[in-house]
């Protein structure tokens, strides 16, 4: 329950810490970090409007998007305090929860008839495929590392003494930082998309909402800033040492996903926008890099094994 807390605490202000960066890397003013918050709830106070063409897919796939994306930050545990929803192999069923919402925002995208969103969901499907790979290389190499085959366990082991600290950082390092670039392309995110652009063409997430309005509109903001959360909550498992004080953890944890946030904001600044047809050689190189996680654990384990 309390990942769960921090998960929506940190929610609340990631993308208002994110465009903050960006304001102070452009030497602007900018808004504040609660703008977003605004933006959401104004969209929340409005009724949606529908288009003739759209279906009952395209009203139901907000609210599943959100239940999704709720019921997957309920599977994150903090530290060896296992979260809500816990079980043997659950990032698996993780995973595809996310999975379940995104696959329901481009059925929807599709059920509007738009070209456009049909092209932005054609996107976003494709890169999803490209980059589930990576979770389950990262999660699975873990589970292999402690012996363990669900989140709590295997957060609990990771920097047990059965491990040597060096290799056990080392390895978290590495995976924080894919986690890091995996969490900005699935939610849209500089140098594979940009939130910015006033053009449909090269869009990919926006592109497959502008039909959306109003609460449904509100509810899909808000999903972004969640989703960012939970890459930063496993983030701040695999950094952070389980048998830390609940109140040292959660400051740790906050401090996470600020610096995440940060890091965010700062990629989003100096880097640009990749062409479309250079997208898959970005994401394959980041589905690459989870290698060097599985061939670090398989290294540990061979020495476990001599010792």
């Amino acid at each position: 329950m309390e990942s769960f807390i921090l998960i929506i605490a940190a929610s609340l202000f990631f993308t208002g810490i994110i465009g903050r960066v960006k304001s102070l890397t452009a030497g602007r003013k900018g808004p504040d970090v609660l703008q977003p918050l605004r933006d959401i709830a104004r969209n929340l106070k409005k009724a949606p409007v529908y288009g003739d063409t759209t279906g009952i897919i395209f009203r139901i796939a907000p609210s599943i998007y959100m239940a999704s994306l709720i019921t997957a930050a309920l599977c994150i545990p903090l530290g060896s305090r296992p979260g809500i929803i816990s079980f043997q192999w659950d990032f698996v069923f993780f995973v595809y929860t996310l999975a379940l919402g995104k696959f329901f925002m481009i059925i929807a995208a599709l059920d509007t008839g738009s070209p456009f969103e049909g092209m932005g969901a054609s996107r976003e499907a494709l890169f999803s495929l490209f980059m589930e790979p990576a979770l389950f290389m990262i999660m699975g190499s873990f589970a292999l590392l402690t012996g363990n085959s669900s989140f709590a366990g295997i957060f609990a082991s990771l920097h047990g003494s059965a491990i040597p600290a060096s290799a056990a950082y080392t390895i978290s390092g590495i995976a924080a930082a894919i986690l890091m670039l995996t969490g900005m392309v699935e939610n849209s995110r500089m140098p594979v998309d940009d939130p910015r652009t006033p053009l449909e063409l090269p869009m990919i997430h926006e592109v497959m909402i502008l039909d959306n309005s109003g609460f449904d509109l509100g509810m899909i903001m808000y999903g972004v800033c969640i989703k960012f959360s939970i890459y930063g909550a496993i983030i701040a498992n695999l950094i952070i040492r389980p048998g830390t004080g609940l109140v040292l953890y959660a400051l740790l944890f906050l401090a996470v996903q600020a610096g995440f946030a940060v890091f965010t904001g700062i990629v989003e600044s100096f880097m640009s926008r990749f062409r479309m047809k250079n997208n898959p050689q970005f994401i394959y190189t980041i589905t690459a890099a989870t290698l060097l996680v599985f061939l670090a654990v398989m290294h540990v384990a061979g020495i476990r094994g001599k010792m």
